[in-house]
């Protein structure tokens, strides 16, 4: 249980585990197509390499310090956070291994065979044969170990097979007149080439589909490629190295900031070693070979695994036309109201409107910016871009709009973590077709989500703009739920426009009349608005806090919404990853409930609701309640002024928290309990059940759900 003044809090990296156990679970669930339970385990094993990449590496420079790192972690010290990392992921390993198993014999029952180089009949050796030779072969990078005077670079999260030669002896025991010789031991590695597509469709034989990996097509050709080699005994066994990928940006003032992203990125191949995963039933004498060569002991996490690692690939696992083992894919709503043939921005101009991703169309944003692109009257676009689509068409009607005469002024994030390379590749795209850049602030990430444009009107100029909680990606708007409220609220889009001045004059400190700004007013203005709920509820007013984000992992906030539930004030909080608050404990949280929905669909939405003497406050943001978020990036939270599209956002809120068979409790013993369904109580899936609700918002009165 809590202990008075100590655990108040969750450790952050313990609930960022727990969420991907969330994921796991739903790979588990045979309620899931069992094609979708693949893509969960591929998920999973995503999350993990980004987890040791970043939060883990962060815990690991912390850990070798020497310092326990005590007061920023919540109580615990670096070093044993470490260890119960490894141990909880072992744990998890584990268990997907196991789920794994279980999905593959289920697969067996729908005519879906996994095979390695073992089961292969004559048909599909003479194949993987070919195929090997035709376009495996000349894209393997084979190296042989023992002779090296250093160790080759193993690439962060590639795949490797470590190659153990026993050789023939016989003839040298025959000159030496030795009766028991030594054999001789030669190691080697195989990168498991990213070019190819890793999973292969093997001929189908009668009502029979068969995928084998990558690995083994490279295993059942080993005598191939070492056909040199005489050698009595061959194995292959799986390696993974997991490195730190922390950006170490050069001071040197004579480079660009492209130049320094650029160089860091590269460097960032040879960061630490964090995590070793390795097949466990590799010889112990080939794993200490490996361990010892690298450099990796006990402050690194060593994680025995299966036969098969980097699983992320099960991401994109063939369909092989069993759309019946998939989700039903719904197409996009439209948004009432709007068009994609008609001007959106003459629709914009007469009142506001809310996109809901991916149960709407993303396609509206796409439209807006082309019709900015072409419109005479548009002199300006100005926009925010952190992770973008590959063939972006964002950036497609940006180029298109310079073409045409307009000044297009793009801030773009070279640091957005992991799409480093892509937004450099994007940013040199653009300088050449005259768009104005901005590469950000020194120590702030910009991490808003907002757009400009300005356009002439009768001699005067008239700004019109959308604010979002996502992305301007058109492929993760697929898959990720986000909001974008699309406006000519000219106070609003004036404290827009005072963003774009700060970036561009960043040592002048704005005063915002209706956004709220991260990294300087955001903490502020959100302790005023739930200090307001704590004294409408001392004064016996209605008090309430409804909020759904990321990740809620701020200490400071978490005390603050303490304050209000001893306090009486009611709160409801969605919270799909991180949740350092501990909800429902007597005498400091008891009138605190979280929930996690993790289901077909990314949720990522942030939404705020304070009741305010039941007249609501509604906003919409980009930043989760995170310190980085708070104070370390530029972050904006719009307030939604228009009284539908609130009732819009306070419905898809109420929804969310009516789900009762993906939705999950929060709690201090980060068991992922689900949330049981009353007696008589229908099942009502949020994510289904929201979509239902925005195709009722087209065809009859809106129904209430609170």
């Amino acid at each position: 249980m809590i202990k008075e003044n100590n655990y108040r809090y969750i450790d952050r990296e313990k609930s960022w585990l727990t969420f991907n156990a969330r994921v796991l679970q739903e790979a588990a669930d045979e309620s899931v197509p069992l094609l979708d339970r693949l893509r969960f385990l591929g998920i999973f094993s995503n999350n993990l390499d980004e987890f040791f990449r970043v939060r883990f590496a962060a815990i690991r420079r912390l850990s070798l310090t020497g310092k326990t790192g005590e007061k920023v972690l919540g109580g615990i010290t670096a070093q044993q956070l470490v260890k119960d990392i490894t141990d909880i992921v072992i744990k998890q390993q584990s268990e997907s291994l196991r789920i794994l198993e279980i999905i593959e014999k289920q697969l067996e029952k729908e005519n879906i065979f996994i095979v390695n180089e073992d089961q292969l009949n004559q048909e599909h050796q003479n194949f993987v044969h070919d195929l090997f030779i035709q376009s495996v072969s000349p894209e393997l990078v084979t190296i042989i170990l023992n002779d090296l005077a250093e160790f080759p670079l193993l690439k962060d999260t590639a795949g490797y097979l470590a190659i153990k030669l026993v050789m023939k002896t016989e003839e040298k025991a025959k000159v030496l007149g030795l009766v028991k010789p030594k054999k001789e031991i030669r190691y080697a590695i195989i990168e498991i080439p990213k070019t190819i597509n890793r999973i292969v469709v093997l001929p189908q034989i009668g009502e029979k589909k068969y995928i084998m990996l990558l690995d083994d097509v490279i295993r059942y050709n080993l005598s191939s490629i070492f056909n040199i080699f005489d050698y009595e005994k061959i194995s292959a066994h799986m390696i993974k190295i997991t490195r730190d990928a922390q950006l170490d940006i050069d001071s040197d003032m004579s480079k660009s900031m492209l130049q320094k992203i650029a160089t860091s990125v590269k460097e960032r191949r040879v960061g630490e070693p964090v995590r070793f995963v390795y097949d466990s039933k590799i010889e112990k004498d080939t794993l200490n070979f490996f361990l010892n060569r690298m450099g990796i002991d006990a402050s690194d996490s060593i994680i025995p695994g299966g036969r098969y690692h980097n699983r992320r690939d099960y991401m994109n696992f063939p369909n092989l036309g069993r759309y019946d083992l998939l989700y039903q894919q719904k197409a996009p709503l439209p948004v009432e109201g709007l068009s994609l043939e008609g001007s959106i921005l003459t629709k914009i101009a007469k009142k506001d409107f809310l996109i809901s991703a991916p149960y709407q169309s993303f396609s509206y944003l796409i439209k807006f910016l082309r019709e900015a692109a072409l419109d005479p009257k548009v002199t300006t676009i100005k926009i925010t871009l952190y992770r973008l689509a590959k063939n972006s068409q964002i950036i497609s009607s940006l180029v298109n709009a310079a073409k045409n005469g307009k000044r297009v002024v793009v801030q773009i994030e070279l640091q957005a973590r992991f799409d480093e390379a892509s937004n450099i590749s994007y940013a040199e795209q653009m300088q050449q077709e005259g768009i104005e850049l901005i590469f950000g602030l020194k120590g702030l990430k910009v991490h808003s989500k907002i757009c400009l444009v300005e356009r002439i009107e009768d001699g005067k100029m008239k700004r019109y703009g959308f604010i979002s909680t996502g992305n301007f990606n058109e492929s993760t708007a697929k898959v990720y739920t986000d909001v974008t409220l699309l406006t000519s609220h000219q106070q609003i889009l004036k404290d827009v426009s005072k963003i774009f001045d700060f970036f561009d004059i960043n040592y002048r400190l704005h005063r915002y009349k209706h956004l709220i700004v991260s990294p300087h007013y955001s903490r502020s203005k959100f302790y005023k608005l739930i200090d307001r709920e704590i004294h409408n509820a001392q004064a016996g007013r209605p008090a309430y806090i409804n909020l759904k984000m990321n990740s809620l992992s701020d200490f400071e906030m978490i005390d603050k919404l303490y304050d209000a539930s001893n306090a009486g004030v009611k709160m409801k909080l969605q919270i799909r990853g991180i949740c350092s608050l501990i909800p429902g404990v007597k005498g400091m949280s008891e009138n605190i409930e979280a929930i996690s929905i993790v289901d077909n669909f990314l949720e990522h939405s942030r939404i705020f609701i304070f009741c305010n003497d039941n007249n609501p406050d509604v906003f919409i943001s980009s930043a989760d309640f995170m310190t980085r978020n708070l104070d370390g990036r530029v972050e904006v939270s719009c307030p939604i002024y228009d009284e539908d599209i609130k009732k819009q956002l306070i419905d898809n809120f109420n929804v969310g928290w009516k789900g009762n068979v993906k939705a999950r409790y929060h709690s201090e013993k980060l068991d992922n309990k689900y949330r049981i369904r009353k007696e008589g109580e229908p099942v009502f899936r949020a994510q289904l059940e929201t979509y239902n609700y925005y195709k009722s918002y087209l065809e009859i009165p809106k129904e209430n759900f609170s």
